[in-house]
């Protein structure tokens, strides 16, 4: 734009020179001339000026922008693992309070086999008690020494004390379960193995082997509890616990780091045991590490 007016100017002040005008009229042209000239220029002037302006606040809200950016990115990340630490906090806190609850549960659905077993054992006291009784009224006019029993003989008015019987298979594995409920995990471990082996037949062997199984897990022996769940697994078909054990060696395999068996096995307590709450943990737990609760269908 300069130099068009400068070529301007000059071209008209060489016209003027080249012209025969009078000097006055010349003079005038030329000051009128240069006062044009001195206005572009300072308008070519001020309007650079406005455009460094402008660059130097549009530069200033983008380094704005960039911090905001930034800080934010900060902010998101701090959350994200406060999320996380809230998360691993109360997944630990729901499995101590489900392993609490199965417990009670465990205590619950045993209270009527326990109420009628020591309903009978008391019967069978008090017959033994009215059979002594008997007894003794009976043999009250025999003769003192045969009564008295030579050289220690027990007879109908001594009769033998009878020896302690053995702990019974309901007490043996409540004692088990509250030593578990209550953090002793060697004893209840010992127990646990102790009814095993001594009542293998009976209805709570599967619950007792399950239970082996918590005592691992809880200790951090993640292999030797997937041992003891598949024991449940393989030798207890039919035992209410299936889902429990599915879902926990689901649960270790993935604290050893086997993601595929842990996701395959937590799949499959989705699919065989659907609407129950070993099944909404697993799928809670598919969710967590990121996977769906079936796999993708391939076309």
């Amino acid at each position: 734009m300069a130099l068009a007016f400068g070529a301007i100017f000059f071209g008209a002040l060489g016209g003027a020179l080249l012209a025969p005008q009078p000097a006055g009229a010349v003079s005038k042209e030329m000051i009128e001339l240069q006062q044009q000239v001195a206005q572009i220029l300072q308008g070519q002037q001020d309007l650079r000026s406005a455009v460094d302006s402008n660059n130097a606040s549009l530069k200033t809200l983008v380094q704005q922008s960039l911090d905001s950016v930034n800080k934010l990115s900060g902010e998101m990340g701090s959350l994200q693992k406060s999320v996380q630490e809230v998360q691993a906090n109360t997944g630990a806190r729901i499995d101590t309070m489900t392993q609490q609850t199965q417990g009670l549960s465990d205590n619950l659905q045993d209270v009527q086999a326990r109420v009628g077993k020591l309903s009978q054992q008391l019967t069978d006291v008090q017959n033994l008690l009215q059979s002594i009784d008997a007894k003794v009224s009976g043999g009250a006019t025999a003769n003192p020494v045969a009564a008295g029993g030579p050289g220690g003989v027990p007879s109908a008015a001594n009769p033998p004390v009878p020896a302690m019987p053995p702990i019974s298979a309901d007490t043996l594995y409540q004692n088990a379960l509250r030593d578990f409920t209550g953090g002793k995990y060697d004893l209840s471990q010992q127990e646990f193995s102790d009814y095993i082996r001594n009542f293998p037949s009976n209805d709570l062997a599967s619950n007792a082997q399950f239970y082996l199984g918590e005592v691992a897990y809880a200790q951090g022996d993640f292999k030797g509890a997937i041992a003891a769940y598949d024991t449940v697994l393989v030798n207890y078909p039919k035992s209410f616990k299936l889902a429990a054990s599915l879902l926990k060696k689901g649960f270790a395999e993935l604290e050893l780091g086997q993601k595929a068996s842990g996701t395959r096995d937590l799949r499959e307590v989705t699919r065989r045991f659907t609407g129950s709450d070993e099944a909404r943990r697993a799928q809670a737990k598919l969710r967590e590490i990121g996977v769906t609760a079936a796999p993708h269908s391939s076309h």
